[in-house]
């Protein structure tokens, strides 16, 4: 996400002000944050909002450098409206500030683009500078939500690391290419005629890279190329099926 330039202030020195749009669908919280937050020297409210479309145009128009917002917005929700902004060429910074902190609630915020999340028991201070931090570039997140992001990636398995195997360095691109293809269920005619090459080449291939790398079969060679990592799971590469970290070169 990319905000735009912060608006320069020549009131008070060459200070940088920053431009905000906030965005609440209750009246009394959108004007009660313009209030506190036009009370702040380097923070200027360019408007309020209940709506998501008109924040968007707000956002076209009047070029703020944070928004503000709830996720319950009238015409569009904040979420969608948070997507939207951050397909804008110059996309603002985002401060969700929200009573909904459920594990679903953090989970599309964050993917949406969302700069800040901080829920609405959150102090003046605090949201003053989760909005410094958003305009820096900065991540800001209430401590709760911040706790529990730790608490689930502490519980995550630890990658495994790939073991030592040098004699994978010797392949040629050609024996990597032919590995990949095997490794994802093609047959030795399937291969040939995905290379356009003959069915002895291919077998000629695997006998090669099966004599490198000291296994007797397709069965260990693919097993070993996972293990040694020249070959990576879809759960660890995030392919379709399978992904490999080998090029396609189509040398023969």
């Amino acid at each position: 996400m990319t905000a735009g330039l912060l608006s320069h202030s020549l009131s008070g020195g060459n200070t940088m002000t920053i431009r905000v749009l906030v965005c609440d669908q209750l009246p009394v919280i959108a004007d009660g944050l313009k209030t506190l937050l036009d009370a702040v020297p380097n923070i200027e409210v360019i408007g309020t909002t209940h709506n998501g479309m008109e924040a968007i145009v707000l956002v076209r128009t009047m070029r703020p450098d944070v928004v503000v917002t709830d996720l319950n917005l009238q015409t569009i929700s904040g979420l969608e409206m948070i997507r939207r902004l951050g397909q804008e060429d110059e996309s603002p910074y985002i401060v969700v500030f929200t009573a909904a902190d459920t594990d679903e609630t953090v989970s599309d915020v964050l993917h949406a683009g969302a700069s800040c999340l901080l829920g609405k028991d959150v102090s003046p201070q605090e949201l003053i500078t989760a909005i410094h931090g958003a305009a820096a570039g900065q991540t800001v997140l209430a401590p709760n939500i911040a706790q529990r992001l730790v608490t689930w990636f502490r519980a995550q398995p630890e990658p495994q690391k790939a073991e030592t195997c040098p004699e994978v360095t010797e392949l040629t691109p050609r024996e990597r290419e032919v590995t990949r293809m095997v490794a994802q269920g093609m047959s030795t005619e399937d291969v040939a005629r995905e290379l356009i090459i003959g069915e002895a080449t291919v077998r000629t291939h695997l006998y090669r890279v099966r004599t490198k790398l000291g296994v007797r079969d397709r069965a260990e060679l693919v097993s070993l190329a996972y293990r040694t990592g020249l070959i990576r799971s879809a759960a660890h590469a995030g392919g379709s099926t399978r992904e490999l970290s080998l090029g396609s070169s189509r040398a023969s």
